[in-house]
């Protein structure tokens, strides 16, 4: 199930990001180039909503705006298990997509849904065991690391741990901090 969030992309943009348009849809993304090592493009945000950018079911302080900013250069998609309800209220505001998935099975689901987008093009941010495979999958994975805790199963090499979730999605917003943070 797919519910769009209340806001469009004409939003002000944020300084730091460098946007490619993609299409005569106005698609944007951001490019990131860690020398010697790989070229990011990015070009969708897939993000868990309790538990990475709320607590206890209530959006934590800040997201709403971050995610908007970030709304101007990549889709955004929040995944949750719970029906429009709690989370589609908390999100309203937000440029996006929330897709509600069935708990049977979902940590699978989750990494299907960021193959069928297009893994390559995917950064994912999450905490939990259900965020494993998801994080394994995207160009680039974001752990939390506050709030809920890691489980020792979601530490990859090939992920970058946060905080927060406002550090993540401030990595986002001003990429070349993303050369110094990249794991060799």
């Amino acid at each position: 199930m797919e519910v769009t969030c209340g806001l469009n992309r004409n939003l002000s943009l944020s300084s730091g990001l460098r946007e490619r348009k993609l299409s005569k849809a106005a698609d944007y993304m951001i490019e990131v180039e860690i020398p010697g090592l790989k070229k990011l493009t990015l070009a969708h945000l897939v993000l868990d909503f309790n538990g990475t950018m709320a607590i206890d079911g209530i959006l934590i302080e800040g997201v709403e705006h971050a995610l908007n900013n970030l709304a101007q250069h990549l889709s955004i998609h929040i995944l949750t298990t719970d029906p429009p309800g709690l989370a589609q209220g908390q999100i309203k505001k937000i440029a996006g997509t929330l897709h509600v998935l069935s708990p049977a099975g979902l940590a699978m689901a989750r990494q299907r849904f960021v193959g069928d987008l297009g893994a390559e093009r995917v950064v994912c941010i999450g905490t939990g065991r259900n965020d494993q495979l998801m994080l394994r999958t995207a160009a680039l994975g974001m752990e939390i690391t506050k709030g809920e805790g890691l489980t020792n199963r979601t530490c990859l090499p090939a992920t970058i741990p946060c905080s927060s979730i406002l550090d993540a999605l401030s990595l986002l917003q001003n990429p070349k901090r993303l050369m110094a943070t990249w794991p060799k």
